[in-house]
């Protein structure tokens, strides 16, 4: 893959029984705590990050990643990765440090984290949040840009999560469901909740590309793309697929080989449209006048990719090979693809549930059950009993590796980073940690700009400098 790649991801917060506690809405709280008070997986904040991220909000964990609440959720976002392994095995990571923290605190069997996008009964959506390097002089031209837009927006046959039913989102004009024709089942969560393409700010007008520009690195040499359209998957396999993929396209933009003439009329209105269509066609509009399917425009894609990119690395030739399959399984066979692409999953698990129940997919049970598929605990979640292809469990099983909570990658800057929070854990000195630096007080700066350098060497001489004694406040809750 060769190219910086990152998760955030918000999780739901699900308490069962009757005889919850009170306080039981602040678990969030409770967890971060244990995992930096208890635990020692990183070093809490001791600055304020903006004023909605006090100090002790959140922190830097031993992995290089972070761990914060952000409006009532636990957030997660995984360290810098190079690699197509290490980005999937360190977004696990998130569910792994939650999980092992309610089964620490004796409450597993009645807390759960769930990572999905969406609350069936308020309507709201919470995200999963992608980030890519990317050379500044990358050319993001009109057509560039509505190139890319394409491919997210038609990316979900494969990466999308499946949600039952559908939202309408009342703060913004959208046009609201045939009531004769409800819908029953979709390919993402997120779709519902996109209203605009290209947007800067994220809360109030979710668009599929996230317009601000915020390198975290040398402003001067790259750019960061934040994207807001992805669902959080389940299946490891589709986590790679989604990153994967993209990191490809992104490739192929930045050598000036995209395909041509697949500008979309709306990308917005074809995120909506793909996810809701149940006939499988997935028909979208171009702004030339012609009509397409979603599968015929990530073959074209993928035929590009594989002209240009086949043969640069392990990784992609991973890729490439799995790009292929699962596109050729989609106009084919879907049932190859249970327990590697989750709307396929999840749709097969509810339909045999609601078939041998007799239900109406408006029952609130299938609700219910949408919502344990994304049970992170492998003891609960509906994800973890499924028996996938073999290929694809060999993938989904390898990526979950224990040492990736508390050990960061090798290759990105993310080691000197997780180098200067296990410092800073063991001596009482003031500190402050940002994506692309580090201080041992507010004017002693080390600037790591290049998320490509580990900065091991530089962290250490920077840590082991001579200066005064000055003990840290340490934060409070």
């Amino acid at each position: 893959m060769e190219r910086i790649v990152g998760i955030e991801t918000e999780y739901g917060c699900l308490i069962r029984g009757s005889d919850t506690p009170p306080g039981h809405d602040a678990w969030p709280v409770r967890v971060k705590n244990f995992l930096f008070r208890v635990a020692h997986a990183g070093v809490l904040d001791l600055h304020y990050r903006d004023y909605e991220e006090p100090p002790g909000n959140g922190g830097f964990l031993c992995n290089g990643g972070r761990i914060y609440l952000d409006m009532g959720h636990i957030e997660y976002a995984s360290p810098e990765c190079l690699t197509l392994r290490d980005a999937v095995a360190y977004d696990l990571a998130g569910d792994q440090l939650l999980q092992q923290s309610l089964t620490a605190l004796g409450v597993a069997d009645r807390v759960s984290f769930i990572k999905n996008n969406v609350d069936h009964h308020t309507g709201a959506t919470f995200g999963c949040h992608e980030n890519y390097l990317m050379r500044r002089e990358a050319q993001f031209t009109p057509a560039v840009l509505g190139t890319l837009l394409a491919f997210l927006a038609t990316r979900q046959i494969f990466a999308g999560a499946g949600r039952v039913g559908q939202a309408n989102p009342l703060a913004f004009d959208f046009e609201t469901a045939d009531p004769e024709t409800p819908v029953e089942f979709q390919l993402s969560q997120r779709a519902d909740h996109i209203v605009n393409d290209i947007y800067q700010w994220v809360q109030f007008n979710r668009a599929i590309i996230n317009a601000r520009d915020e390198p975290l690195a040398d402003y001067r040499r790259y750019r960061r793309l934040h994207l807001l359209i992805g669902d959080s998957n389940m299946s490891p396999f589709a986590t790679a697929l989604k990153l994967g993929t993209t990191a490809c396209v992104l490739s192929l933009l930045e050598k000036g080989r995209l395909p041509r003439n697949l500008v979309l009329q709306d990308a917005v209105k074809a995120t909506r449209d793909i996810s809701r269509d149940a006939s499988g066609r997935w028909l979208v509009s171009l702004e030339t006048g012609k009509t397409i399917g979603s599968l015929d425009v990530q073959w074209r894609f993928y035929a590009i990719a594989q002209k240009y990119l086949g043969n640069t690395d392990e990784d992609t030739d991973w890729l490439l090979r799995n790009w292929n399959f699962t596109l050729d399984a989609l106009g084919k066979k879907h049932e190859a693809l249970i327990g590697g692409v989750d709307w396929i999953t999840k749709k097969w698990l509810l339909q045999e549930f609601r078939e041998a129940e007799g239900l109406a997919w408006s029952d609130p049970w299938l609700q219910s059950l949408d919502l344990e598929y994304h049970d992170i605990d492998p003891a609960k979640g509906l994800f973890f009993g499924i028996t996938p292809a073999k290929h694809i469990g060999e993938w989904n099983d390898s990526v979950r590796r224990k040492e990736a909570m508390c050990s960061p990658p090798s290759n990105t800057r993310a080691r000197g980073r997780a180098r200067a929070v296990r410092w800073f854990q063991a001596h009482e000195q003031p500190y402050v940690i940002n994506w692309d630096s580090i201080a041992c007080d507010n004017r002693d700066f080390l600037v790591m700009g290049d998320p490509l350098e580990t900065y091991d060497a530089e962290v250490t001489a920077f840590l082991q400098r001579p200066r005064p004694i000055v003990p840290a406040t340490r934060v409070t809750d």
